[in-house]
Parts: structure tokens; sequence; C-alpha cells
């Protein structure tokens, strides 16, 4: 069961393809083709021309047909050439390569590099039988009746759907973490495309992160974001959009100046994280040490936040508290603050620091902070029962939304893992429905 659940998942083009060749290897068998005498042309066609969008299916089968015409050109005169001619084999093999770029050079001409490659194949495959050749037009004219039956059919399975309905009342929820190894990277183009493309088929996607919004200049800045974000484990929700915090989660302002005495006491160093203006602005006190350095040199560079020495300019605004040491010094600090701290409203979280190895971080939040009453908050915001100024802000038509938490099973490990996480919230968002609902 193990092995079944990490098998990649049986993708739409996998089927399609195999059907579009079955369709060709019928068509053949009903005009009396049978064995050697089956043509391979008009398969492999086929399985060129299967793309995964029906857009990429088109481009390909203009290529493919502008592609084919001009080797057949080609390759119909050199054949009427060597009949003409009685050169020696040597001489034959020549012109055979100086007709693939003749082919070569006439894509150029004609603007179309995509079809360089089967231009110059389908040269060789018309004239590589010669000698053995009694009828040089009627061969190439075959092959292009071959390539142009072999388009068509891949066009028209492509084109072709199941009928399907699009659950416009659903949202999801996705972690970025499933999406990308960690902030530092970039989504894989193909993970990108397929996410804006449900995003662009009317999909509502929120994607939710440990992190400030600032990581989308580097992870995600050509994803088009139409749901505002949770970020910042919960404590936040921010619309892309519009470029400002909708909701945030402050800490207490009791909580925040107990929690600063007791680190002062500890005599450890801290980074308080706020917002002001739309903008995170966070906060350094202490000491540096090695660990908050190496982060530092890390994230400093991004225009979305500002790093400052001193006093916290409003401490209603602060969102949450960081420590930054190593795994066993994070996890002795944890522990004094649990029995130094008097009792207050706080919540903790202990994750490693990606691009500085070594270096984990102590997270302190309000424990309202949570990820899952960001989504209620977001939920509310959506459905417009936050009121209408809330209902403009977010630009989404009122209405009670199902929300639905999509979970890579395993942690990520390549773009495959992140692909079929959307597989799966494709599957949802738009089913097949063979039946219609009585009405």
């Amino acid at each position: 069961m193990k092995l079944l659940r990490r098998l990649p998942h049986l993708g739409q083009r996998i089927v399609k393809t195999a059907v579009a060749v079955l369709i060709c290897l019928l068509l053949y068998w009903l005009r009396g083709y049978r064995g050697g005498n089956m043509p391979t042309e008009c398969m492999i066609t086929a399985i060129i021309c299967m793309q995964p969008d029906v857009r990429d299916t088109r481009t390909y089968a203009v290529n493919r047909l502008i592609g084919t015409l001009i080797g057949s050109v080609w390759g119909l005169l050199l054949l009427l050439f060597f009949n003409l001619s009685a050169l020696p084999i040597l001489a034959v093999y020549g012109c055979m390569a100086l007709g693939v770029a003749l082919a070569l050079y006439t894509t150029v001409v004609f603007r179309r590099p995509d079809a360089s490659g089967l231009a110059a194949i389908i040269v060789l495959c018309i004239v590589i039988s010669y000698p053995d050749v009694t009828a040089p037009l009627g061969d190439a004219l075959r092959r292009v009746l071959d390539v142009f039956i072999g388009t068509l059919v891949a066009v028209c399975v492509n084109v072709f759907r199941l009928p399907r309905s699009k659950q416009t009342g659903l949202l999801f929820f996705v972690r970025t973490k499933d999406l990308a190894p960690d902030r530092f990277s970039q989504v894989h183009p193909q993970v990108l495309f397929r996410l804006n493309r449900l995003h662009d088929d009317g999909a509502r996607i929120c994607l939710v992160t440990e992190h400030a919004p600032a990581f989308l200049a580097l992870q995600m800045r050509m994803a088009k974001l139409k749901v505002p974000m949770i970020v910042m484990d919960g404590a936040a929700i921010y619309d892309v959009g519009e470029n400002r915090y909708l909701h945030t989660v402050p800490l207490a302002p009791i909580d925040s100046a107990l929690l600063r005495q007791t680190l002062e006491a500890l005599g450890v160093s801290y980074f308080v994280y706020t917002v002001r203006h739309n903008k995170t602005c966070i906060f350094h006190h202490g000491e540096w040490n090695e660990q908050e350095t190496a982060v530092l040199d890390q994230l400093k560079s991004s225009p979305y936040r500002s790093y400052l020495e001193g006093e916290v300019f409003n401490p209603d605004e602060i969102v949450y508290f960081k420590l930054i040491s190593d795994r066993a010094g994070a996890l002795a600090l944890a522990e004094s603050l649990r029995n130094r701290l008097p009792p207050c409203h706080l919540r903790s979280a202990l994750r490693p620091q990606a691009g500085a190895p070594g270096a984990w971080g102590l997270y302190l939040y309000s424990e309202d902070a949570t990820v899952e009453r960001a989504k209620d908050t977001l939920l509310t915001l959506l459905a417009g029962e936050a009121g209408t100024a809330a209902e403009k802000t977010v630009g989404q038509p009122s209405g009670a939304l199902t929300p639905i938490d999509l979970r890579a099973q395993r942690p990520y490990e390549s773009e495959r893992d992140a692909l079929h996480l959307l597989n799966q919230l494709e599957r949802r968002y738009e089913p097949v429905r063979l039946l219609r609902k009585a009405k």
C-alpha cells in the first residue's frame, strides 16, 4: 500500500495518448494494413502532438504539418533527382545530408524553428529507402497523409473532455511547503503554470505559509493569487493583489511586555515582528549571535521587510517574537520560558531556518493566532459576513464557501509531489459528471 501511495498520478495525457494510438491503429486496420505493412508515422505523430494543454496540442499540430510538408517537398525533390541521375552511393549520401540541411534552413526562412527537427526527420524517412523506391511521388504523399491523420486524431482526442462540473463553492487551502522545499527555492515552472491555470479557471486557492509575505518576492512573484493568503502561521491574512494586510492577530500588550522582561532577564537576543503600514518591520534586541547573523544575511536584502534596531514603535503592532539559536539552544530557551513566564496567552513553534544550516527558530505567537482560526476569518471575509467594506476588499462574490484542506502525503522531494497535489485539487474542483442532476 505504501508503494501505491508513492506512485505518481496517472495523468490524462497518458490515457489520451494511448487512446489516440489505438484509434490510429484501428483506422489503418480498417484500411487493410497488417503486421509489417502497418505504417508507424501516424502513431508517432499522435504521440508527439499530444500535449497536456489543448493550446499546446494545436501549436504542435501546426508545426508538425508544416514540418511534414517541408520535409516531404525536399524528400520528393531528392528522390526525383536520384532517379534522373546516376550518382554513386557516397554522393547519394552526401545529397541526403544536404537535403536535411536544406529542410532545416527552410523552416528558419518560414520562421518555424519548432518544426525544423521534424522536417529533417521526414526528409530522411522518404529518401532513406533509395534505391528501393518505385513511386517517389506516391511514397511522399502517403507519408503526408499518415502524418495528417495522426495529427487530426491527436487534436480531436485532446480537445474532447468528459462532462465536468466546476465546484465554485469550494475554497482550497494549500501549504506553500507542499509546492516548494523552502522559502528560498523557486516554485517549479510547471507547478506555477498549473497553479495559475487553476486560478484562471475559477478555482479559489488560498496559500498557507509559516512566513511573512516577503517570501513572495522570491518564490511566488509570478503566481496569480486571487484569494488572500494566510501568512505568519495563522497570525495574519494578506491580500497580494492589494499588497496589504486584511487581518492580524497581535500579541496582547501585557503578554508581550512579560515576554520581553523574561527574555531580558535571561540575557538572550530576540527579534520582534510587527506590522506597520502594511509592511513587516522587524526589531532586534540584544547582542547578535552566530545563527542570527546567518539568517539576517539571507533575509535583509528583501524590499518587503525592514530590519531595525531600537524600541518597537507601537506595542499593539507586535505579531510575534522570534529567537534564533542552534537546536539544543532553542529547546533550552523554550523550557526556560515555560518555567519562568507567568501565565499568559502564548503559543510557541520550533522550526529550522532555511538557508542557515544548524539554525533553529523559536516562534512565540498569541494563542489565538492559529491557521484554523485564520481559515474561519478568511471564510467570513469571503462570504461577506464582515460587511460591505470587507467584501469589496477581497473582491469575491458573497455566499457560503466549503473549506477543503489539501495536504501532501509526504514531505516535498521534487516537483512531482507538488503536481500530484494540484492533480488532487483539480479532481476535487472539476470532477467528471457522467449523469446530469435532475432539475
